[in-house]
């Protein structure tokens, strides 16, 4: 007779994980594709990082082409140009950072605060339509609107007295354009993730805060700003992982030489110097570089946010 205690006695691991596929098979099976894409287009890819440690060339190949070990680095950190690239990326990402990521937490406060159904879903759909939009039309629209020859800036500009202003080719304005046309493109699709977090947290608490009389900002400061602090956290800690990432399409539609001190940022420098100038390990050196310190940065952020008791990514 079997023992009493062999009745409960638990399933083998394998067992359990079988089942437990079996149970989840169409989740798994929806799952697939995305799994799919990140295998073959993002960690495939990822032998192609030894090009950086190599003087490679097309005629001998990627298997044939000799080692130089860490000269393209060497090369790389004594170029006179990789200083102002270093400092044009940093400084233009520090700038989307502190007005950027801002802006969706504040244009979800705003959302949130309308009540009737049809005046926020227009307002939505006004706000979300520049994502759709390829940077290629934007970046004409933006053209046309600084244009010192007819603009609508430029023509207020002169209405009120002022001169014309060549916006794009002026390293004076040129960031400011950067940031402004980023915010007025992506601060509609980013307020998604707010809005979301924001429609699960607990009527009660606002109805409780209303019989203690709080007021509005005082609802958004204590309850809605703290409900979503979690949501907000892990959106800081992945975009400090592109801390030297700008967006190639935005920048290489608006800038000209005239404005490479205070634009040329990696992604425009890595395709002049790499398919443009033929020097592919160099340039993929420069990305690998930027690999390692955007998981540098968000290793650090994560820990940041854990030692303050926030939650992190992992």
């Amino acid at each position: 007779m079997r023992a009493p205690n062999a009745l409960f006695a638990p399933l083998p691991k394998r067992n359990t994980l079988l089942r437990h596929l079996s149970q989840n098979r169409w989740m798994y099976l929806f799952l697939l594709p995305g799994f799919l894409y990140l295998i073959l287009f993002q960690y495939v890819p990822m032998y192609g990082v030894l090009i950086a440690f190599k003087k490679f060339t097309i005629t001998k190949g990627f298997l044939n082409s000799p080692w130089v070990g860490l000269e393209n680095f060497r090369t790389l950190f004594r170029s006179a140009q990789f200083m102002n690239v270093l400092r044009n990326s940093i400084v233009i990402s520090l700038l989307n950072l502190a007005w950027g990521f801002p802006a969706p937490i504040l244009m979800a406060l705003l959302l949130n605060e309308v009540r009737q159904s049809a005046v926020k879903r227009t307002v939505q759909t006004i706000v979300y339509l520049p994502h759709f939009v390829s940077w290629v039309v934007i970046a004409g629209m933006v053209v046309n609107i600084l244009s010192p020859a007819g603009g609508l800036v430029n023509e207020a500009i002169k209405a009120l007295g002022g001169s014309p202003i060549n916006f794009i080719i002026d390293t004076r304005y040129f960031r400011s354009v950067l940031i402004s046309s980023s915010i007025w493109k992506e601060c509609g699709w980013g307020t998604i993730i707010y809005l979301a977090a924001m429609s699960g947290i607990d009527p009660a608490l606002y109805e409780a805060a209303i019989v203690d009389g709080a007021s509005r900002g005082q609802q958004v400061r204590y309850i809605t700003l703290p409900c979503i602090l979690s949501t907000i956290i892990v959106v800081l800690i992945l975009r400090m992982g592109s801390i030297l990432s700008n967006g190639f399409e935005q920048i290489y539609l608006l800038y000209s030489p005239t404005v490479y001190d205070v634009a040329d940022v990696f992604e425009t420098f890595t395709y002049r110097v790499g398919l443009l100038e033929g020097r592919f390990s160099y340039s993929t050196a420069v990305g690998l570089f930027q690999s390692v310190v955007g998981f540098i940065m968000i290793f650090s952020t994560n820990r940041f946010a854990r030692a303050l008791g926030e939650t992190g990514l992992w």
